[in-house]
């Protein structure tokens, strides 16, 4: 019987392989934070099947490649020349963030995190980016980081919170401010 393309057996002994073929334990840091990237990323995925305007999934879309290209940045021993994100990528985040925030009437208070499905689901991704961010942070020292997918991903969690915003305000649907109790 022939083996699928699918499993490798290489991992069955708790490693997994870096690009480059460095071999490192699946517990490491730096597979924790390439395996956020690519959460995220599902997680985007998701976010899409709530999302009907043509604009905004072509935005989410971008996002899930410039978030497999970061994965795959983090998963390579020696940087590739080509970096996963550009600073024109972190400034069309920053262009749709403005506009969102112009939408929605900007800063009301802290938002509990719902609302709409879609809205949820886009906290949901706000979190997650937050856990990448610290997650790459973690492995900055061993190999330092690209400054500008460190500002990608912290603009990526500021879209995500504008666009739950915007979710909630194109649907109607009121938000809740966190009351100190």
């Amino acid at each position: 019987m022939k083996k699928s393309n699918v499993y490798t057996r290489t991992g069955d002994n708790g490693t997994t392989g870096l690009v480059g073929g460095q071999r490192i334990p699946k517990s490491h840091t730096r597979l924790e934070a390439y395996g956020t990237a690519d959460e995220l990323n599902s997680f985007v995925g998701l976010l899409l099947t709530e999302v009907t305007n043509d604009e905004d999934r072509q935005q989410l879309i971008l996002i899930q490649n410039d978030l497999f290209s970061v994965g795959c940045e983090l998963a390579t021993v020696d940087r590739p020349a080509r970096r996963a994100v550009t600073p024109a990528d972190v400034e069309r985040l920053e262009e749709s963030i403005d506009q969102m925030d112009a939408l929605c009437g900007g800063w009301k208070g802290f938002i509990l995190p719902g609302g709409s499905r879609a809205a949820a689901l886009a906290h949901a991704c706000r979190t997650i980016c937050r856990r990448l961010e610290r997650r790459i942070y973690s492995i900055d020292d061993e190999v330092p980081t690209d400054p500008t997918l460190m500002q990608y991903v912290n603009r990526l969690s500021d879209y995500m919170f504008l666009f739950a915003k915007k979710q909630n305000y194109l649907l109607g649907v009121e938000e809740k401010i966190w009351q100190k109790s």
